[in-house]
């Protein structure tokens, strides 16, 4: 078989991978695999580029090195993709130990088996680095299409191994020129250069992927605050609701309306507002604990989703964003200074808010009795205790339990207040 036609379609395998993936790191500039991936294919497809320029041992040796920097360049890529730390200090020990196999079995003892197994080892040993990474299940960055590229990683490696067998036992004849190869070694020219192929549409549906799933999080994303918006909320509070059946464990929700926003739009103009909104979103997240999610509901309205939470540990929560409120609002004036919020707290419960629209009725239905009670407080929803079996009827068809006690827990004047 001709190895001129092995290096053709070798080199438009490559070409064309290669300007995809410059394609692809033009259009998201912030995907910075894609240029590593870009580069690895380019480099890929120089190697039988020299091969065909340059039909003599330097060329095709150049042409081996080319081909093992561009699988070195892949694997930086995934630990890229996966946020891995880079060390250029594995590609530069596997790209120098590969040249210093070649010239040794060349120069000093002429082996052609093993510079083929050099040569498998040069390729594989960067993939084989792959691997806990592409078949990994717990990383935030796995998917379908790093599954894929695993697979296809562990038949590259088979065939590279198999490769190197056939060439240690002599199966298909003496050493080949550039003008002819033994049809064993042939075939293993050709199945590399397909897998290769194959685990580079696996790179690329990691890729399309990652950009799938950043899309879908920015959607849940307010574009002022950073904080999530209302779809970001209904559905932690739809997560939280079934894991709150599963389980029985709590959870609450603050809802906060910062008070006095209208004045500051109105005195101080709209960009004002904007920041005012921007570092409470700032001093609220501060005061968060990692699991927590703060959410942008419309306006100065905000909702924060507390997991694992009863309701006095997020009235203290709450406290704690409240105080911070004032130490946030330095910059938009006398009265930006002042801004403070009211913040009402309601506990998820099997019986009365089991419902994501309940919760946020009866968080919302503090949050009022705060603004009612002269703003600037917590206020906290304590359900009234269930009545008596006779009394059901009364109260059939009420979208909401009437609580026990609104408690007030902080404001100017630390008082206590109830219905």
């Amino acid at each position: 078989m001709s190895t001129t036609t092995i290096f053709w379609f070798t080199l438009a395998n490559f070409l064309s991978s290669g300007l995809v993936w410059a394609y692809v790191g033009r259009c998201y500039p912030n995907f910075v695999p894609a240029r590593y991936w870009s580069a690895a294919a380019l480099s890929a497809a120089c190697g039988p580029a020299l091969g065909l320029l340059f039909p003599n041992p330097a060329g095709l040796l150049l042409a081996a090195q080319m081909t093992v920097l561009g699988f070195c360049l892949s694997e930086v890529g995934i630990r890229r993709f996966y946020d891995r730390p880079t060390s250029w200090i594995t590609s530069a020990v596997v790209i120098a130990s590969c040249l210093a196999g070649f010239l040794f079995f060349r120069l000093v003892l002429d082996n052609y088996a093993m510079r083929v197994v050099v040569y498998s080892l040069g390729q594989g040993i960067p993939v084989a680095l792959t691997l806990p990474l592409l078949l990994s299940r717990d990383h935030p960055r796995s998917n379908h299409g790093a599954r894929m590229a695993g697979y296809f990683s562990i038949l590259l490696l088979g065939a590279f191994a198999l490769r190197a067998i056939a060439a240690l036992l002599h199966l298909g004849g003496s050493e080949p020129t550039i003008v002819t190869l033994d049809a064993v070694q042939a075939g293993f020219m050709l199945a590399v250069a397909f897998l290769a192929m194959t685990w580079n549409y696996g790179l690329l549906m990691m890729a399309i992927d990652r950009l799938r799933g950043d899309a879908a999080e920015l959607a849940l994303i307010d574009d002022l605050t950073g904080a999530g918006n209302r779809r970001r909320l209904v559905q932690r509070l739809d997560e939280e609701c079934a894991l709150a059946r599963r389980t029985a464990r709590p959870f609450t929700l603050l809802a906060i309306d910062l008070d006095g926003f209208k004045a500051v739009n109105d005195g101080f103009g709209h960009s004002a507002g904007d920041d005012c909104l921007r570092q409470f979103t700032r001093a609220a997240q501060g005061q968060l604990r990692p699991g927590d999610t703060l959410a942008r509901c419309g306006g100065d309205e905000f909702c924060v989703v507390l997991p694992d939470t009863d309701l006095h540990q997020a009235g203290t929560i709450a406290r704690r964003v409240l105080a911070a409120c004032p130490r946030q609002f330095g910059s938009g004036g006398r009265k930006a200074r002042t801004l403070s919020a009211s913040i009402g707290v309601a506990q998820w419960s099997a019986n009365l808010t089991a419902s994501p629209e309940r919760l946020m009725a009866a968080a919302d239905h503090a949050l009022y009795r705060a603004k009612h009670e002269g703003k600037n407080r917590v206020v906290l929803y304590e359900p009234a205790p269930p009545l008596a079996p006779d009394l059901d009827d009364d109260i059939e068809g009420a979208s909401l339990p009437a609580p026990h006690a609104l408690v007030e827990m902080t404001g100017p004047d630390h008082h206590h207040s109830g219905f």
